[in-house]
Order: C-alpha cells, then structure tokens, then sequence
C-alpha cells in the first residue's frame, strides 16, 4: 500500500541554474510523509500529544533527474519496514509532466518519547502502532 503527493515547485527553491536545489527534495520527502500520516489519521499534533516523536536517523537519496520552477512533482511514498520500535520509508519522485524519476530515496526513522527514549508503539501506544502496520 502507498500514498501519493503532489506540490509544485515554488520559484525559491532553485538554485543559480535554475534547478531545484538538492537539499530541497528531502524537504518534499517530510511534506509528503507528514501529509500521509495525517491522511492515515496520524497528525503530527496528535504524535506528539500521546508523547510520540520520530526523529530521523537517516536519508539516502538518489538523484536521476532535476525539476524546475513550476514543475509538479509527484511523490510516491510507502512503508518499507516498520518493527514497532523503527520504520524505513521509501520515496519515489517523477515530474507529472513527462513521468521522469526524480528520485529515489528513503528516510529511516525510529519512535521515541519527547525526552528522545527510543520507545515500541506496541507498548507506548498500541492503537498507533496498528495504524503503522496498516500503511
């Protein structure tokens, strides 16, 4: 199961040559996975209400082709694994345009209490964690 998300490009987010700065795709990447969480009703705001952080522990991402202002990108999104303690998500990007890959990439991310203890949502919070494994 995967979810789809869709933005354009703002004029901001390029560089001098005109391309979407790298460091900008990672930023598409929270966008689309806090839009998903909250579509899965999830919100951020209801995470961090019953004590849930998750922090990123890591990104990878490959680069195959670069948007432009007013591109719109489409991210595909899904759950590549998820223990309960950790989840990785893997990210796919294409222009809607032309259907190119932008990217692929994935964030690995674990669940903690707001003082940053790794915690099980099996434990902490059980009705998330179904939630989690329903993605």
């Amino acid at each position: 199961m995967g979810y789809t998300f869709e933005r354009k490009v703002n004029y901001y987010e390029t560089d001098k040559m005109g391309v979407v700065h790298h460091s900008n795709y990672i930023r598409y990447m929270e966008e689309a996975r806090c839009a998903w969480l909250k579509d899965a009703e999830m919100p951020f705001e209801s995470l961090e209400e019953n004590n849930i952080t998750i922090p990123v522990l890591g990104v990878n991402c490959d680069y195959k082709y670069h948007a432009t202002f007013g591109d719109t990108i489409i991210i595909n999104l899904f759950m590549k694994e998820y223990t309960s303690v950790r989840m990785t998500v893997g990210y796919e990007m294409k222009d809607k345009k032309t259907g190119k890959i932008l990217l692929t990439g994935e964030t690995r991310h674990c669940f903690t209490n707001k003082a940053l203890k790794p915690i099980s949502l099996r434990k902490h919070a059980p009705e998330f964690d179904i939630k989690f494994q329903n993605l």
